[in-house]
């Protein structure tokens, strides 16, 4: 459908549009239409000046904007018809009860202008098939000929006037072509309204594709979605390192505890029995706590002092040697005296160390 001629919507000349389109060439121009249109206007006001140019008729349609044309572009059915005559063409409504009493098939027809609510658009037959030339559209749409007498029937359900067009159109390549071979159309035209919304969308799609493309790279911004799964990560890095200050907490717990029994195994003699009771415990603990205070005594008595057996403080390690003696005691408590024992031993080994 490459010759068919077709002009699409430019501003508000689609009474350009629907001539060319009818005449299936650049046959008139917006300045040539408003030549006609003035021409028009121009017959008006003598007809109106013959009432008299002082009468409150002629004063009032001077005042008034022309009927023919404005400043947009559009123009009138009387300028069309004009415009029409000078090919020897006419125009007659179709949904006229005139015309409707004749019975004519609209296939029998050659073409149709169509208007409504100042919009023009023509409906022509090329060689032996019938198109939409409406400029509205990004391109000429097939009527089949079944479908020709619902589609001017739904034209005017919808309020359109129509016009039938009589005489010889001009010839053009078109028609000569069509008259030939047949044309199928896969796609209809779309609206051209349309045809920019899909483009617009596409260009916004494109540029958020883009923006996605760069975040990824990291020059871009993250969206809604990547900024939520930075923010899992995040809080999953930070319960990983809670869960492993715990278990460095507990492993800390243990080396201390391992020490404190490496320090006691070295410094108390070996028991060859292996099940020791309660008591025996508690002799052997004495024992060692007693071996300790004495030496500590000496360290920090100077030589040749005599030391005087006097009250001290109860400290941790006597604690846990009385404590032991019960004769059952929880694993907390248990560790909790180890970790304690094990601290003061530390402290006074530095004490010790700092004096010599």
């Amino acid at each position: 459908m490459e010759s068919i001629f077709h002009e699409k919507q430019e501003g508000s000349l689609c009474a350009q549009h629907c001539l060319n389109n009818l005449l299936q060439g650049e046959y008139f121009s917006p300045v040539e239409l408003s030549s006609i249109a003035h021409q028009l206007d121009e017959e008006e006001r003598i007809r109106m000046a013959e009432g008299g140019v002082t009468s409150e008729d002629y004063r009032s349609f001077l005042q008034q904007p022309s009927g023919n044309m404005d400043d947009s572009g559009f123009f009138s059915i009387q300028v069309i018809s004009n415009a029409l005559k000078v090919w020897g063409l006419e125009l007659i409504l179709f949904n006229s009860p005139e015309y409707q009493r004749l019975r004519i098939d609209p296939i029998n027809e050659r073409s149709f202008i169509c208007n409504y609510k100042e919009h023009w658009f023509t409906v022509r037959k090329l060689g032996k098939q019938w198109f939409n030339l409406n400029s509205l559209l990004t391109g000429p749409e097939l009527i089949s000929d079944t479908y020709l007498a619902l589609f001017l029937a739904q034209l005017q359900q919808e309020g359109y006037s129509i016009f039938v067009v009589k005489g010889d159109l001009p010839d053009c390549e078109a028609d000569q072509l069509l008259q030939m071979i047949r044309v199928q159309q896969m796609h209809r035209p779309k609206l051209i309204g349309e045809e920019l919304a899909q483009l617009k969308e596409q260009r916004v799609l494109q540029t958020d594709l883009e923006r996605v493309l760069e975040g990824s790279d990291g020059s871009g911004m993250l969206d809604e979605d990547e900024e939520g799964l930075q923010r899992a990560l995040t809080l999953s890095r930070q319960e990983i390192d809670l869960e492993d200050e715990e278990a460095d907490l507990r492993r800390a717990i243990q080396l201390s505890m391992q020490g404190s029994s490496r320090n006691v195994c070295q410094d108390t003699p070996q028991s060859s029995s292996t099940n020791l009771t309660s008591e025996e415990l508690r002799k052997k603990r004495e024992a060692y706590f007693e071996k300790q205070q004495q030496q500590q005594q000496q360290q920090v008595d100077p030589p040749g002092q005599v030391s005087y057996p006097c009250e001290r403080p109860t400290t941790s390690s006597e604690r846990l040697g009385s404590d032991l003696a019960g004769d059952v005691m929880s694993e907390e408590d248990m560790l909790q005296a180890a970790v304690t024992m094990s601290l003061e031993t530390v402290q006074n080994n530095l004490k010790t160390e700092r004096k010599q």
